[in-house]
């Protein structure tokens, strides 16, 4: 499921198309490239789940990053999400990248998905892929997106 979403991200984000085209095609696209039938039902159910979040609940959602407070992990939440998960979680919360609401959302979905734990480079894909399809997230996810990807690692003598 977790490779299929990763796909799906990376072929259809920065093209004209968009993931809502006609899913059975997708499915079948999805099949002949060698997805099991049920990774790829998986895949796309989580992704509309996600797409939910347009409907619900980013009417409300607060954008401003002002806010403080200490996210108490569920033992469920611990064993998925890994020490370096959450301290890559807090760091984006630091840097406003993350609001509460995204912070929620992003650990929500991250809790749907069929892996037992999610290690850091999944969790930044994870996290690109939910920025992306939240309206009104694009600044932010332009601001990771060059975090990830446009990163220099400098050396220091």
């Amino acid at each position: 499921m977790f490779d299929i979403l990763i796909y799906l991200f990376e072929t259809y984000a920065h093209s004209e198309s968009k993931i809502s085209v006609d899913y059975d095609n997708l499915k079948n696209d999805l099949s002949n490239i060698g997805f099991k039938k049920r990774d790829i039902y998986n895949a796309l159910r989580w992704l509309k789940n996600l797409s939910s979040y347009k409907k619900n609940i980013i009417s409300s959602m607060n954008l401003s990053c002002n806010q403080i407070s200490t996210r108490i992990y569920t033992k469920e939440e611990s064993f998925k999400l890994n020490v370096d998960c959450r301290g890559f979680i807090l760091f984006l919360e630091q840097l406003e990248i993350l609001t509460l609401d995204t912070r929620e959302i992003i650990i929500e979905r991250i809790m749907e998905l069929d892996i037992y734990e999610l290690n850091l480079e999944d969790l930044k894909w994870i996290i690109l892929i939910i920025l992306f399809n939240l309206p009104g997230c694009e600044i932010v996810y332009q601001k990771l997106e060059n975090l990830l990807f446009n990163f220099r690692e400098e050396i220091i003598h």
